[in-house]
């Protein structure tokens, strides 16, 4: 259970959903307790675990993606009302440490731009950039070739300094003389 807190904040990352995230987890566990007697003694247990929550979160995520979104029409006005009630303090004290603390850290902006990044690139950008893993944990977590790893993290962080290039701009990271020269 050491890793736990580690598998809450990428699965949090993953579903952008604390319930979510929570239930990830938990279904990483029962895999794991699981196939435990299918892990080799003296390899990675964070990078098994992190493996099962990313492959337990695609299969999740496939099977949502094929189901029609359904939306019951008395539980949205609910929520409508219950967000309409809903003060800043209240927001603030229910959020955990660590939401807040990320908040401090990363803006909005950047926050965006890796949600707005395809699945397919976001995932390898926050398991290699966020989470700190190397080409071949990722490429075993997600089951694909180290050279998809690199293509994927290079595309992704590429759509992310795209998107990114006008924020950084403006709080002077970058200077205007860099800016590509206008073909027009």
């Amino acid at each position: 259970m050491e890793f736990a807190p580690q598998l809450y904040s990428a699965a949090l990352r993953m579903t952008r959903n604390e319930a979510d995230a929570s239930d990830l987890v938990q279904e990483t566990y029962l895999r794991a307790y699981r196939g435990y007697p299918n892990f080799t003694e003296g390899t990675n247990l964070r990078a098994w675990l992190y493996r099962i929550l990313t492959n337990t979160y695609i299969n999740i995520y496939r099977a949502r993606q094929r189901r029609p979104i359904e939306t019951d029409l008395a539980d949205v006005e609910d929520l409508y009302m219950y967000r309409r009630l809903d003060t800043i303090e209240s927001a603030a004290v229910s959020r955990s440490a660590e939401d807040q603390l990320i908040d401090m850290i990363a803006d909005d902006d950047v926050k965006q731009a890796l949600d707005d990044l395809p699945e397919a690139f976001r995932l390898p950008v926050l398991l290699a950039d966020v989470e700190g893993f190397s080409y071949k944990e990722i490429a075993e977590m997600l089951d694909i070739p180290i050279g998809t790893v690199m293509s994927r993290l290079h595309r992704g962080r590429k759509a992310m300094q795209k998107a990114l290039y006008d924020y950084a701009e403006a709080r002077g990271f970058i200077g205007t003389a860099s800016k590509p020269a206008d073909t027009t």
